[in-house]
């Protein structure tokens, strides 16, 4: 029996699609020029037209080679099912090249720890706008208490605000266009930014401008993010609302060049050129906008990293936490965990770097790391893809000496508070690295058997009545894929450890795809009406609440009449009681009798230790605790552990 529990993503262009893009894809890109331009002035010696006009070509072909070409012509073009983002990348090369989940755990780990400066710095940003009203305004306290709402609110959902972020987000794109419109006809000779000339002045020419490359990159740190978001909103719908997202960043950019070399005297630390471009009577409603547009970046970062998160569960990257389901809107989740982790980094931030100017410095090293991943795994993909090898390496060559040259410049970072976005990938790398390789050597001691070889004695177990019966109906989860294999842990527990009678065996197995978001069953009668295997094929970005499941398959089995869920016992039966189930969850523990080599019981004890970071497979399965037991039993059951002890038979015996 097969059954389709649903599958969808959106793929058609609509008004409403194209207003919850913007809404949803956009936050950190868009809210780039609340810092791009004052990153890029903090590190001039002297401004002058050359430096400003350089500065500003290589943000036009930063955002036209690295976020139009790269990400929105070629990367979103590798989607699996319609989903995106790193995980959905290595899912899709992973049957061919197992050995590349080094790059996608760096690349997560590095998207992770990078965008715990997004919220920070956005947010101070948008508030340190209060300062051209009043500089006695208190920016820190305020930007506090809308990072500790905004982490509060996450548990209860976005869906009552979530209308409104598409609106929010047009208005705001619609007022970065119309301010630098206004400056650009003031100045005109601006557009000579265009050229690519001038990009190649600033950075031969300029003092430091190889390495304001740094500031520059901030422009498309919210490429790799606009990936991960494919799958909320659809391949056309980002390439049509790119269109106008490019198109007013680069005017309200330009705008903002043109009023510095317009006004390069009153240039100082303080000066944000951003806010300098509006009007004295709207500067209260500019900030306004600007601070909910950095409120959605925020919100974007934070339920990307819940997406990322959860991913990372699926493919064994990460322990198992609770996840919760706080809204019906598809997607959106909420992880207890991850929230305050994510909100202690970003009150750190704040408190540590004070100012938005100070965790420029910080922002952008780890993300460059990221997209350097995705180029890897992007050209093993498009192998796969039999694209021609000279195109391959022309694109290996091409992003790999641009992105390394922004990583080059951004080291120089490090001292000024990369090392501390690099500490929490660090942290984040080692936690993923040893997890996948800790379940991976626990997984290689497991021996598969025949389950036919037992069908006999199965049978005979379920009818002796001498042996006190242990549940009507008995579940086990078994990793085998095929029919005819059983871990030889499971008969262990049925037969040695303590034998089990019951009235009808059931085997589960979860089966994790490569696909996001298939999610199908198969029920298959070993015995028949004593021992059944159900197997769930559940995709990446499905969350496998197995109890559910069983639940929904053994209610439709029982409207099939394929099986018999009344109680066994006469005098429940009689009374039309259900029968029960007991589940059984066997945890395979180190012997005593037995070491690892010296680096897989290092990794082996750093797995034990993670283990309790994560909940128990009991819970992440949603099982009533009444109705589980939990057994352990040694890794080595199904193994022989060599012997050295040597028996003499001539030794003398006392009596």
């Amino acid at each position: 029996m097969s059954h389709t529990f649903n599958k969808s993503h959106i793929s058609t262009v609509t008004a409403a699609g194209l207003l919850i893009t913007l809404g949803i894809v956009y936050g950190d890109l868009g809210t780039s020029p609340l810092y791009v331009m004052r990153a890029i002035v903090a590190g001039a010696d002297t401004i002058n037209e050359n430096f400003i006009l350089g500065g500003l070509s290589c943000i036009f072909w930063t955002l036209t080679l690295q976020t139009t070409l790269k990400y929105i012509v070629i990367t979103l073009r590798a989607d699996n099912k319609g989903e995106g983002g790193i995980f959905s990348l290595f899912a899709l090369i992973r049957k061919r090249a197992k050995w590349a989940y080094v790059f996608a755990i760096i690349g997560g780990c590095t998207l992770l720890a990078d965008g715990i400066i997004t919220p920070s710095i956005t947010i101070v940003s948008a508030v340190e706008g209060l300062i051209n009203i009043n500089p006695r305004i208190p920016v820190i306290p305020i930007v506090l208490i809308i990072i500790t709402i905004l982490f509060s609110i996450q548990k209860f959902g976005t869906q009552a605000i979530g209308g409104s972020f598409g609106p929010i987000m047009f208005l705001w794109f619609c007022m970065l266009g119309i301010l630098g419109t206004f400056q650009i006809l003031q100045f005109p000779s601006i557009i000579k930014a265009l050229n690519p000339y001038y990009a190649y002045l600033f950075l031969t020419k300029s003092p430091h401008g190889f390495i304001l490359l740094g500031a520059v990159f901030l422009c498309t740190t919210g490429a790799e993010a606009l990936y991960s978001d494919l799958g909320h909103c659809g391949l056309k719908n980002i390439r049509i609302t790119w269109i106008f997202v490019k198109t007013t960043l680069l005017l309200n950019y330009l705008g903002q060049g043109a009023w510095i070399l317009q006004n390069s005297d009153k240039v100082n630390e303080w000066t944000n050129p951003f806010f300098s471009i509006m009007p004295a009577w709207f500067m209260a409603t500019g900030v306004i906008v600007a601070t909910m547009a950095a409120i959605i970046a925020s919100q974007a970062l934070i339920s990307g990293s819940f997406t990322l998160i959860s991913e990372a569960i699926s493919l064994n990257f990460w322990p198992k936490i609770r996840i919760k389901y706080p809204t019906n809107i598809k997607g959106q989740m909420y992880i207890s965990s991850i929230n305050w982790m994510l909100y202690a980094s970003c009150v750190f931030v704040i408190l540590f770097f004070q100012k938005s100017s100070n965790m420029e410095a910080a922002y952008g090293l780890s993300i460059t790391i990221t997209m350097l991943m995705t180029t890897i795994l992007l050209s093993i993909f498009l192998y796969n893809k039999r694209v021609p090898v000279y195109v391959i390496g022309l694109f290996l060559l091409i992003y790999l000496s641009i992105e390394g040259s922004f990583l080059i410049a951004n080291l120089n970072k490090f001292i000024h508070g990369g090392w501390f976005t690099l500490l929490v990938g660090g942290l984040l790398f080692i936690v993923m690295w040893v997890w996948f390789n800790g379940r991976k050597i626990k997984n290689s001691f497991i021996e598969f058997i025949k389950v036919d070889q037992y069908y006999d004695v199965i049978k005979e177990l379920s009818h002796d009545q001498s042996i006190p019966k242990y549940a009507t109906n008995l579940v086990f989860l078994t990793k085998a894929n095929k029919s005819t294999d059983v871990e030889s842990k499971i008969i262990y527990s049925i037969l040695n450890k303590q034998p089990k009678r019951a009235d009808v065996y059931w085997l589960l197995h979860v089966d994790i795809l490569d696909e996001p978001h298939v999610l199908e069953y198969r029920v298959t009668h070993l015995i028949q009406n004593i021992l059944i295997k159900v197997d769930f094929k559940i995709g990446f970005k499905v969350q496998p609440r197995v109890n559910l499941f069983f639940r929904q398959v053994i209610d439709e089995m029982a409207r099939n009449n394929e099986i018999d869920l009344l109680s066994r016992y006469e005098s429940l039966r009689k009374f039309d009681v259900m029968g029960d189930f007991r589940f059984v969850i066997i945890d395979r523990i180190q012997n005593y009798d037995f070491d690892f080599p010296p680096k897989e019981q290092f990794i082996m004890d750093l797995y034990t230790v993670f283990k309790q970071i994560g909940i128990d497979e009991v819970r992440s399965l949603g099982l009533d605790t009444s109705n589980v037991t939990v057994e352990t039993v040694p890794l080595f059951i199904d193994k022989e552990i060599p012997s050295s002890l040597i028996r003499d038979h001539e030794y003398p015996h006392k009596g």
